[in-house]
């Protein structure tokens, strides 16, 4: 058990569990405040007591959510000191500014609104507590550009030079503008309003399977309807326009995403993986299912276009292949599953099976929905996985590699303190689903 010694590869281990658990509430957090949002701004609108009650409803769920995923979110604070100290060192310049403004502008204004949000009802007058609702869907939001300004940099370094094994900014705007920054901030985001539609729309979903409060949550499932018609769309353009960038900027991830080891001739289209048993002990795969000049459609948008192969690389530069290329299939796959799952739905409205009187019996519409809730966040951790895996071997892109990255400390006392990770967020998860479970099993009851 060589990992157990080795303390980077603990590191990795560490932050990596923290941060994927971590993401499961901050993508939530931001959908569903926005949706909130659009409830009061209804109500204020219609004075239909319907969105009143929407509101009041999901914003309890809002805040268990956000609960958790500030508990989550400050360990990884910390890691950067005592598990990434040298990272730090190196970079700290411009990413320890990106994340003070995360925590100065965005959490702050969250933090500042969020008593009036949760504690206003009938003490401020509805324009001031919708005010409030939006400073806090602005402030999720604009934690999400802080967070992604950071990684992209980490991803695409700009704005400052590398010397002595620091970073030296000479442009503060250039590096939070650095160039991965457009197609991380929206395709993370609409994940973020992704999650939510299929979370409000499978706990919706079963609501309405149950024949509980129909018409409640048949009022909510249908504004996921509508919200997903435009954003499962949307998703699938940001992921093309994410990976265009990726082989513009990290060639060597891309080919890895890919499984792709020989670059093709001039005039000879580069074939697609589908699925493939990379070995990369052989730098080639030892079976493959391939869309001949596929690749080079999708990457160059022509079907001689050039694609780099990963032997282009020198072998210490490589990013492992495994990881990538699945977690980048599931990612993708999921995206246009969600897609499918909203024209079936769409038809089944136009077809009137979505009436209150008809909608308990399309069981089978139902339960996809629900199973879509668990898989939009598996569509979000395989995706994360294919962005920061991807990367590797570098911390900070073609600068910083991630084993010089790494504090000096010896193995055995993050390996225990990963262990405890675990069983704290262990306790904690089921803690949250035991609350969750209770608040939507009262359902709307309560809501004055």
């Amino acid at each position: 058990m060589e990992i157990l010694l080795d303390h980077v590869m603990l590191s990795r281990l560490q932050f990596a569990f923290t941060a994927m658990f971590h993401i499961i509430w901050p993508v939530l957090t931001i959908g569903l405040s926005l949706f909130i949002v659009l409830m009061e701004a209804l109500w204020l609108k219609t004075k239909e007591e319907a969105y009143y009650r929407h509101a009041r409803f999901w914003t309890r769920l809002f805040v268990l959510n956000f609960a958790v995923g500030v508990i989550t979110g400050i360990p990884m604070e910390f890691q950067f000191g005592t598990n990434w100290s040298v990272f730090s060192g190196a970079g700290g310049d411009i990413f320890g500014h990106l994340l003070g403004f995360e925590a100065t502008m965005a959490f702050m204004l969250e933090a500042a609104f969020l008593g009036i949000m949760v504690w206003g009802w009938k003490r401020v007058s509805p324009r001031v507590h919708l005010f409030a609702t939006s400073m806090v869907a602005f402030g999720s939001s604009l934690s999400a550009f802080w967070i992604m300004s950071a990684n992209a940099w980490m991803q695409t370094p700009a704005g400052g030079v590398f010397q002595d094994g620091r970073f030296f900014t000479t442009s503060n705007l250039e590096s939070i503008l650095n160039p991965d920054l457009p197609w991380a901030v929206s395709h993370m985001w609409v994940a973020c309003l992704e999650v939510t539609i299929f979370v409000v729309g499978a706990i919706s979903a079963w609501r309405l399977l149950k024949r509980r409060h129909v018409d409640f949550f048949l009022k909510s499932f249908r504004i996921m309807v509508i919200a997903a018609i435009v954003i499962t769309p949307l998703q699938i353009y940001l992921g093309d326009g994410s990976g265009q960038k990726v082989a513009e900027t990290q060639p060597a991830k891309l080919s890895a995403m890919e499984a792709h080891w020989r670059t093709n001739p001039e005039g000879e289209g580069a074939s697609w993986n589908l699925l493939a048993w990379p070995n990369e002990s052989k730098q080639d795969n030892d079976w493959a299912i391939t869309i001949p000049d596929g690749l080079s459609l999708l990457v160059t948008r022509s079907f001689t276009g050039r694609v780099q192969g990963l032997r282009d690389f020198p072998a210490e530069d490589q990013p492992p292949v495994w990881l990538p290329f699945y977690s980048f299939r599931v990612m993708a796959g999921l995206g246009f599953l969600f897609f499918f799952l909203m024209v079936w739905t769409l038809w089944a409205w136009r077809k009137g099976r979505l009436r209150p009187d008809v909608i308990s019996e399309q069981k089978k519409l139902l339960l996809s929905w629900m199973a879509a809730l668990p898989l939009s966040y598996v569509a979000v951790e395989s995706g994360w996985v294919t962005r920061e895996v991807g990367r590797q071997p570098w911390v900070i892109y073609g600068v910083l590699r991630t084993h010089e990255a790494a504090s000096p400390l010896p193995a055995y006392p993050i390996g225990t303190s990963l262990l405890v990770f675990a069983g704290i967020y262990s306790v904690l998860f089921i803690a949250f689903l035991l609350f969750a479970g209770y608040i939507v099993n009262r359902g709307p009851e309560g809501v004055e």
